[in-house]
């Protein structure tokens, strides 16, 4: 008895449960990887729970790996649950997946497949269904499917559904052959061979064939079996293991990537689960969920949905409703003809977030048994749904969450991806943006050959990829991760490899890019109680090089170059805020020749030499404009230069003699980036020395200069370009300022306005929580410096 369906067809999926309760075989036989049949068992479990899949891997290669899907209404699935619940052995047929797995790498690698390859058909491409579909007259697969399957019963006789389908598909493969599907040929010649030994164990009918419908007609081809055994001689090989693991619905969906997918799995599902009145309960699930979103959707839309859906099937010729109607009708009645709140019916309902579960009796390997058990500890579920999770490091319980998923993410498993926390910005708190996909399981067998805990096999792979990492910056990168992983004993290899690779690295640029994680690193000692005195010391001996070596290493750049080396200058300033004056104090050498290089400085300890290194860079001739012009920003941005002498700086940058380009490169430097706008909204003396220069340009200068210039302020928030273009069109020649003590330039001010700046106090003393009294110490001077 050949039982042809579709999978995933809950019609089929009907039909072979009336037509195995007829019948009574003494062994089912399903296609499916036949390794698979010492888990066929599990099956039974009250822990196993559909969407599921059988995973195969090769064992010396866990990444090469192939998936069997199962859901509920999987014809597959039903025929392996009759079998369990009847006592009939169950058994799969399909050609072993040691050898599709061994197709798979000889693809991979580019090896020609075996035999002449035909030319696939374009009607028979991913599923022949969809060639009977447009012989009868249909745009679309699934609703020709819905209406000669679904929605159709068997009319009494159990079988003839079967018989009709293998009339049809026997005519597709009069016409296509094999569809271009070269490989097919070789499976039913194994399948047929699996057939005659069940048939000549049970007899003839005592076996009952649940496979695709397209491999029927040649499940009934007589061959002999020395032709069957010729075509499987010779096939390439590999060593496969093979296990349960949790499938979802959105996988089950072509969408998934899956080719044997359908369009729907949620509504497929329901159509299985609800055989009666399909619509209204369909409906009334969706009102549900509308609800649920705070959408008005009361029962009276439910009955008007119902009425519109079988109106619209009646007009359409269709004998019930199907899921083209029913959507109709819920984005007409309760959506108000937006697809908006549709989207997320069509997500919710019509795909769905269905995780399957496996029982613990099913293979794994010993890391995802760790993992496992870490998931249960922690109440810590893999979910389809993507979820957010806060996690506050001060409690012990999502601090070791916070752990195992970055453990994970270092072991390749993405299960968790932080993101911005919507809270508080402090270090204690994170938050992550969780979801399992089935593919993950895959992920943690191919990560089981680092060891056999989440702890060893991240501490073994930390040590590897420090000896393999191709740059510095990866290097202390990877220190990072390993700070928040918490991996105390992959640290220090990470430490070693890290200082050696810093000696023996002469480029600034590298060294500029390795500071910026080395510092963030230094935070974690604080909510993680992890010693960072060792990544203190590394990170103090990098910042010192790269304050002796950036002086030099600006001189003679061209302007990528100059634009990259100011990237590397944001990037170092960031870091020195953060590492402060968390220097050792044994640093006395490095102290004499920072000084040497960087001269006197404007302090002590690392802030100080940095700022010295921006003294040097701001006045040095042979550094590009670019660079001089940051360098000035960067230390009027930390109040080691006066607003005055920032702009006689750029006086003389911006006068006659200096090049037009050179003089914008500077500007780009100087206001480029965040903040720049700003600073020329409130310091009108800068915006007048710009605007003077930009006025005085040649016509064929300023061509040259306007790409530049273009992209420093178009970065700028549209309501500041909005200021800057009103404080310029009242400027010059239009009025004078009249401020105490003004510089005369026409059309701006110098000094601060006070009574102005007072009138910001009260609102600020209000939005900071200070008494009315203001007993707080200073803190008019404070609010005085931050109105101006």
């Amino acid at each position: 008895m050949l039982l042809g369906v579709r999978h995933h067809g809950p019609g089929s999926a009907r039909a072979v449960r009336a037509a195995l309760d007829a019948a009574r075989p003494r062994v089912v036989l399903i296609e499916g990887p036949p390794e698979a049949d010492a888990l066929v068992p599990l099956a039974a479990d009250e822990d196993m729970r559909p969407p599921v899949a059988l995973l195969a891997h090769a064992v010396d290669e866990p990444g090469r790996s192939s998936f069997w899907p199962f859901a509920e209404f999987s014809p597959e699935w039903v025929a392996l649950r009759w079998a369990l619940a009847h006592g009939v052995p169950a058994r799969f047929i399909d050609l072993p997946a040691a050898h599709t797995l061994a197709w798979a790498r000889e693809e991979s690698e580019g090896a020609e497949p075996d035999g002449p390859a035909a030319e696939p058909d374009e009607a028979l491409r991913g599923d022949p269904l969809a060639a009977l579909a447009e012989a009868a007259g249909y745009d679309d697969a699934e609703r020709w499917w819905e209406d000669v399957v679904e929605h159709r019963g068997t009319g009494g006789d159990v079988f003839a559904p079967f018989a009709v389908l293998e009339e049809a598909m026997g005519a597709l493969r009069e016409v296509y052959g094999s569809g271009g599907r070269d490989r097919d040929p070789v499976r039913e010649a194994y399948m047929r061979l699996q057939v005659r030994a069940a048939q000549k164990e049970f007899g003839d009918d005592g076996v009952a064939v649940v496979c695709g419908a397209w491999h029927v007609p040649a499940l009934r081809e007589r061959r002999t079996v020395a032709a069957d055994r010729a075509s499987l001689k010779g096939l390439p090989k590999v060593k496969a293991d093979m296990t349960w693991v949790p499938w979802t619905n959105r996988r089950l969906a072509r969408a998934g990537g899956y080719g044997a997918g359908i369009d729907s799995p949620g509504w497929y599902g329901h159509l299985f689960a609800a055989p009666d009145r399909p619509v209204e309960r369909w409906l009334t699930k969706v009102a549900g969920l509308l609800r649920e979103e705070d959408r008005i959707v009361s029962s009276a839309h439910v009955i008007e949905a119902v009425r519109l859906a079988d109106t619209l099937a009646a007009m359409r010729g269709r004998p019930l409703p199907g899921l083209t109607e029913t959507t109709d009708a819920v984005r007409a009645v309760m959506c108000d003809g937006s697809d908006v709140p549709l989207s997320l019916v069509e997500d919710r309902l019509v795909v769905g977030d269905v995780l399957g579960e496996v029982p613990d009796a099913a293979p794994a390997v010993p890391l995802q048994r760790d993992l496992t058990r870490l998931q249960r500890r922690l109440r810590i579920k893999p979910e389809a749904l993507e979820r957010e999770v806060e996690l506050d490091l001060r409690k012990e319980n999502d601090a070791e969450r916070s752990r195992l998923l970055h453990r994970l993410r270092l072991l390749g498993v993405e299960w968790g991806e932080p993101t911005t926390s919507r809270g508080s910005t402090g270090t204690f708190r994170e938050t992550w943006r969780l979801r399992w996909e089935p593919e993950l399981s895959l992920r943690v067998a191919e990560a089981g050959v680092w060891g056999t805990t989440v702890l060893a096999a991240t501490t073994a792979k930390a040590e590897a990829d420090a000896v393999t990492a191709g740059s510095l910056a990866d290097i202390t990168g990877l220190a990072e991760r390993c700070l928040l992983a918490e991996l105390p004993d992959a640290l220090p290899a990470v430490m070693r490899v890290l200082a050696d690779r810093a000696a023996l690295d002469a480029d600034v640029g590298h060294l500029a890019q390795a500071l910026p994680a080395l510092v963030r690193s230094l935070r974690y000692g604080d909510v993680r109680a992890t010693d960072t005195r060792a990544l203190a010391e590394v990170a103090a001996g990098l910042a010192e090089r790269v304050f002796v070596g950036l002086p030099p290493a600006c001189a003679a750049l061209d302007t990528e170059a100059a634009q990259e080396m100011r990237r590397h200058l944001d990037a170092v300033h960031g870091a020195v805020g953060l590492l402060g004056d968390a220097a050792p104090a044994d640093r006395a050498t490095a102290d004499d020749a920072s000084t040497s290089a960087t001269g006197s400085g404007s302090g002590s300890g690392i802030r100080g030499r940095w700022h010295a290194v921006l003294h040097v860079l701001s006045v040095r001739d042979t550094a590009p404009g670019v660079i001089r012009g940051r360098a000035v920003r960067l230390l009027l941005d930390d109040g080691e230069l006066a607003q005055g002498e920032a702009a006689r700086l750029m006086g003389l940058v911006l006068s006659p003699g200096t090049a037009p380009s050179d003089a914008a490169a500077w500007i780009e430097g100087f206001v480029g980036g965040s903040g720049g706008g700003m600073l020329l909204v409130h310091d009108e003396r800068l915006l007048a020395l710009v605007d003077a220069w930009l006025t005085g340009v040649t016509a064929d200068a300023f061509t040259d200069v306007l790409p530049l210039l273009r992209r420093t302020f178009s970065a700028y928030e549209a309501g500041v370009r909005r200021t800057l273009g009103e404080q310029v069109r009242r400027g010059p020649g239009r009025r004078r300022s009249t401020a105490p003590g003004g510089s005369g330039i026409p059309g701006f001010a110098e000094d601060l306005d006070g009574d102005r700046a007072d009138a910001v106090l009260p609102v600020l003393r209000l939005l900071l929580g200070l008494d009315g009294d203001g007993s707080r110490a200073n803190v008019d001077d404070d609010m005085v410096g931050v109105a101006g």
